[in-house]
């Protein structure tokens, strides 16, 4: 067989097929489904570091694959939603939750915060174990008009635990981690574009502990995310 039919029946059978593939699965994952890797506690408690959690890309939008250009808007960021996004800050992609809706009043008050003039509930529902490097922490539920779930507060409040209110511009976004003490969010770097939020996380899909040489954490295996 002559050099240039075997590199042909090799782009045939094998090169040409499997980079079809590797289109289809990628178009798939950039525009209806994917996960994230959480290498940070800033979610804690409700994600943990090192686990992979599923993002629903068309939740709120059906893009163009491997684009932020949307051909079909089907909906919109909910308060309360944990969405994946990309930072403002320096283009990495985030996990975060969204405490503040366009047209918002959003204001903190020693990690109480304050959505429209009206202070959002607090329950307190135990106390976590931090890493080595952690005191730990309570876990509340937090009350968002229309949500509830649970945050994370340290003995020593974070730099930014309160804020004056900050309207959220039209077309924008303010983001929270739930660890709220540790978390890079909206009050370092600003509010979020619409077409910067890429999909809403709906559930744990696999969990290790960095902490344990990455032990499973089989109990969070498959958990909605609330």
């Amino acid at each position: 067989m002559r050099l240039r039919e075997l590199k042909n029946k090799i782009w045939r059978d094998w090169l040409r097929p499997i980079l079809l593939v590797a289109i289809v699965l990628g178009s798939f994952r950039s525009a209806v489904a994917d996960w994230n890797d959480v290498p940070t506690g800033s979610m804690k408690p409700t994600i943990l570091a090192g686990e992979r959690i599923f993002i629903y890309r068309a939740a709120y939008d059906l893009r163009v694959p491997f684009t932020t250009w949307s051909v079909w808007r089907r909906g919109e960021p909910e308060r309360g939603d944990i969405v994946v996004l990309i930072s403002p800050h320096d283009g990495k992609r985030l996990v975060k939750r969204v405490v503040g809706l366009p047209g918002d009043h959003v204001a903190l008050h020693s990690n109480r915060l304050v959505v429209n003039g009206r202070p959002v509930r607090y329950e307190t529902h135990g106390t976590v174990s931090g890493s080595p490097d952690e005191s730990g922490g309570s876990v509340f539920e937090e009350k968002l008009p229309g949500r509830a779930h649970a945050i994370l507060l340290h003995e020593a409040p974070g730099p930014l635990s309160s804020f004056r209110p900050l309207r959220v511009p039209s077309g924008h976004y303010f983001v929270m981690g739930d660890n709220r003490d540790d978390s890079f969010d909206s009050r370092y770097w600003g509010f979020v574009e619409r077409r910067q939020v890429l999909g809403r996380a709906t559930y744990v899909v696999l969990s290790a502990d960095p902490e344990r040489h990455y032990r499973p954490r089989f109990s969070r295996f498959l958990k909605p995310l609330i």
